[in-house]
């Protein structure tokens, strides 16, 4: 049956009054995978990231019961997303994730290798087109915390519509992180790359999502056989998320007072759930033992590396109006500053859509249609 962008649900819930559990709670009904009633049930259980671990893990024995493997798939997933990496549970819960994912998915004919990386290697997905004719290739990658699984109704809907679609997890994320011990490295062409070389590929449109809408500009900055950029979430500059007073002094500190930093970012750490989850989180992709050394990774990802100059695609850019991760500013700036490219078409979703959220949570489908619109327009220049 073909994967319309319409199958899609609608709508960005309240499912909890903090947003560091709303959001994710939209995330997985969003991409499909688990009910509404489901997430209003967590939601309204949930105080902690405890509560959080033990609510998702009854949903998916609850999903197994009835033989849900995809829905208790995702539970697990959801569970692995807010477990620390001190938690032995946290790589048992991967596990069983993707076992149960591909157990679930096991007629749908994915293809599933390794490119070889660096002595280790990156988990790859490949659907080949599911329609009469061949309409180009697709290259798909998240960023600061997802796994390639998380986009395969996104994947199934591209290869419905003709694509043929390659997905991969780079250094510092999903199984190439868990499995193979690869840290987060921002320069992107390496990584695309390996990909490209293994799969022959030439041509193709690069899909970023996420922090994989910086990476996915440093790719096609040095990789001419990205032939289109899509950017769903942009950052631009990570390092001007604050005002320029307050990074000034953030640079300072990390330069001649780390130890004082480190002392005062735990303690905060400590205080603010959002703030613990997103520095621990960076620490484990980095590999950091400090909350310093991993933010001096965070630093390194500005506008003078990203080299938005030499991108020389057709470029889409896909941004919500009220993205609660990324500052709203960061838009206009990746906008201004690809001076290079062939075009730029540039789309801002709003909470009239259900789509304002980051990546477009809430309407999926729309963001789907738009870049099946973009794709289809841009190929016949």
């Amino acid at each position: 049956m073909k994967q319309s962008e319409s199958a899609f649900p609608v709508g960005y819930h309240t499912f909890h009054k903090d947003q560091i559990f709303n959001y994710q709670l939209n995330r997985w009904h969003s991409l499909g995978y688990l009910g509404l009633e489901a997430m209003r049930e967590v939601g309204e259980r949930v105080a902690s990231f405890a509560d959080w671990k033990a609510e998702m893990l009854k949903q998916a024995d609850a999903a197994l019961a009835r033989e849900g493997l995809i829905e208790a798939a995702f539970c697990y997933r959801a569970a692995e997303f807010y477990t620390s990496r001190e938690d032995p549970d946290k790589e048992k819960l991967y596990d069983k994730f993707i076992s149960l994912f591909y157990r679930g998915f096991a007629d749908e004919g994915i293809e599933r290798s390794e490119v070889p990386y660096e002595g280790a290697g990156l988990p790859t997905m490949r659907i080949p087109h599911r329609a009469s004719e061949l309409k180009g290739t697709i290259v798909i990658h998240g960023g600061f915390d997802s796994f390639i699984e998380e986009f395969y109704s996104m994947m199934r809907c591209f290869a419905d519509h003709g694509y043929e679609v390659v997905a991969f997890d780079g250094p510092g994320q999903g199984g190439a992180r868990r499995k193979h011990g690869l840290v987060l490295d921002p320069e992107w062409e390496k990584p695309a790359k390996a990909v490209l070389d293994h799969f022959n590929l030439e041509d193709v449109t690069w899909l970023g999502i996420s922090m994989g809408g910086y990476l996915c500009f440093r790719a096609a900055a040095f990789e001419p056989r990205i032939k289109m950029v899509i950017a769903l979430g942009i950052a631009y500059d990570y390092t001007q998320f604050s005002n320029p007073a307050a990074l000034f002094l953030m640079k300072l500190f990390f330069k001649y007072f780390k130890g004082f930093t480190n002392k005062v970012t735990l303690k905060k750490m400590r205080k603010d759930p959002m703030h613990a989850w997103s520095l621990g989180n960076l620490m484990y992709i980095t590999d950091s033992k400090t909350p310093v050394e991993a933010a001096d990774v965070a630093l390194w990802m500005n506008a003078r590396n990203l080299h938005s100059d030499l991108v020389k695609q057709d470029v889409l850019i896909l941004m919500g109006k009220e993205d609660h991760f990324i500052p709203f500013k960061m838009h206009a700036k990746q906008v201004r500053a690809l001076t290079g490219a062939r075009s730029v078409t540039a789309r801002v979703f709003t909470r009239r859509e259900h789509a304002q959220n980051h990546c477009q949570i809430g309407n999926i489908g729309l963001a789907l249609r738009v870049m099946l619109e973009w794709m289809e327009r841009t190929q016949t220049f």
